[in-house]
């Protein structure tokens, strides 16, 4: 599986993690408990088994061109009743510009998963995993205390074979 991926400027991150620290100290599940290395707070645009050839030039040449983006987060649900607890974002026009050619650079991936696809994609930011929607009220309360602005900044792959991560474009963080 191969992911693109929009990383949050460093005070958006930090809301982010601390919303992670918040469910964690709540006993509730969180993000925060993932030790792995590529565990960080960000956006996927979409998820294909592979890229086609050239893909990764031309994703890389799209996000240069739309980042910075501005993001506010919004309120938090879980996903599907039973699913992951996430920080929905309100899209700016610019976003889903972005996530739009994302998917036409990708139309001929293989495996493409559908529910990163335009239509079906609910842009967020998990906060945690396998959450119970019974939880929800007190997950909101404990982590949702503000609605954050910030900015995507950066992109990145996530390549599932290996569990590891490359950059996409010419800003890193």
């Amino acid at each position: 599986m191969r992911t693109v991926e929009l990383l949050c400027s460093p005070p958006l991150e930090q809301a982010v993690r601390a919303a992670w620290d918040r469910l964690a100290a709540a006993g509730l599940p969180s993000l925060a408990r993932n030790t792995h290395p590529s565990n960080r707070p960000h956006l996927t645009l979409a998820s294909v088994e592979a890229f086609p050839p050239g893909a990764a030039a031309r994703l890389a040449d799209l996000v240069d061109a739309a980042l910075p983006l501005p993001v506010r987060l919004d309120r938090i649900e879980v996903l599907d009743g039973s699913a992951p607890l996430v920080w929905l974002l309100r899209p700016a026009p610019a976003l889903t510009a972005l996530h739009a050619a994302v998917w036409d650079v990708l139309a001929d991936a293989d495996g493409q998963h559908p529910w990163h696809a335009p239509g079906r994609w609910v842009p967020h930011l998990s906060l945690a995993l396998r959450f119970r929607d019974h939880d929800r009220r007190l997950a909101r309360a404990v982590a949702g205390v503000d609605r954050p602005t910030g900015e995507f900044v950066a992109a990145r792959s996530y390549d599932g074979e290996t569990r590891t991560v490359a950059p996409l474009g010419r800003r890193h963080l």
